[in-house]
């Protein structure tokens, strides 16, 4: 285990996991995946940084688990039980992935440690980033027989609120960037956005428009990615593949959602990733099981709605196969 200090004087802990022919390094600082290997492959899967200074800037939700609300609310505004809230806003005027000091930037406890697994916690107070709580979020990561990833999270609260963390690692398979990729996702449906990337609130069939990923096609795709998908079936399945000519990861979760961004805004510099060089346009792709965005504001979408004595779960796995 390696010591850090965050900026605020904590000490953040790196912590190493490893399985099969996986192995993993983890932080406390977001509960983040700073990097994730397979034998025989020279370079880290999940881009990432070796720097903690970089977690807190440009490289801010890198392999971390966003939220407490993941994902876009509008304005920042959400009725709860008739109570309106007003969420801490950091894009455009809207909330984003818990705001400026969401659960990504804070330094979590390691609760426990194994040689394949680690388990993280974090508790924010009532009112922070306008969220009624306190709010218990933990998360374990471990790494199965057969090397896959597995991510649980999950979150309780004293009072009623919203609750939708999301694991928000990027990924890509060739060391390169999203060329040379093909991406399939068992979705019928997506969240049509507005140019803030707000959901419209209209369920679109992906039949017919550029969305429909249900075989698989070639990234970069022809138009840029930062959608929501609606995935078909219920419960923990399969849910889409991201595929080089040697390497395939299969995600599986029990999320009603998948969020997936290209990268195509994405530059780091001046902060160096795994590469050598900062990740630009077209790095890698961020896959993010969750609940849909904008939850609160659209009565029609699965709820993110949290009441004591209830127990926010996701699974999702993060499959590898080497062809």
């Amino acid at each position: 285990m390696t010591y850090l200090k965050a900026a605020d004087g904590t000490t953040v802990q790196k912590v190493n996991i490893a399985n099969g022919p996986s192995r993993a390094q983890l932080m406390s600082y977001g509960a983040t995946l700073t990097e994730f290997r397979l034998d025989g492959i020279a370079y880290s899967l999940a881009l990432g940084s070796t720097d903690l200074e970089s977690y807190q800037g440009k490289m801010q939700y890198f392999g971390a688990i966003v939220g407490p609300i993941a994902n876009r609310v509008a304005q920042g505004k959400a009725l709860l039980d008739g109570q309106s809230l007003k969420l801490a806003v950091n894009e455009n005027g809207n909330a984003l992935h818990g705001g400026l000091e969401g659960i990504s930037q804070k330094n979590w406890q390691v609760k426990e440690l194994e040689q394949n697994w680690v388990t993280f916690s974090v508790k924010t107070s009532d009112g922070e980033s306008g969220l009624p709580g306190p709010l218990e979020i933990m998360v374990s990561y471990s790494i199965q027989n057969d090397g896959a990833l597995k991510i649980e999270i999950s979150a309780k609260s004293e009072k009623p609120t919203f609750c939708n963390p999301a694991f928000h690692g990027y990924w890509c398979l060739n060391g390169e960037g999203l060329s040379g990729h093909k991406l399939m996702i068992h979705a019928d449906h997506f969240l049509p956005t507005n140019k803030a990337l707000i959901p419209t609130g209209y369920i679109q069939s992906v039949e017919g428009t550029p969305y429909d990923l249900r075989q698989p096609i070639d990234l970069p795709a022809e138009i840029s990615l930062d959608t929501n998908f609606c995935l078909n079936g219920s419960g923990l399945r399969e849910v889409a593949t991201l595929a080089t000519d040697e390497l395939a990861m299969i995600v599986e979760t029990d999320a009603p959602g998948l969020q997936v961004y290209d990268t195509a805004r994405l530059d780091t510099s001046p902060v160096i990733g795994h590469c050598g060089k900062p990740y630009v346009r077209h790095a890698g792709i961020a896959m993010e099981p969750q609940v849909w965005p904008d939850a609160p504001n659209q009565p029609s979408f699965p709820s993110i709605a949290l009441r004591p004595g209830e127990r926010f779960s996701q699974t999702s796995f993060f499959r590898f196969i080497l062809k």
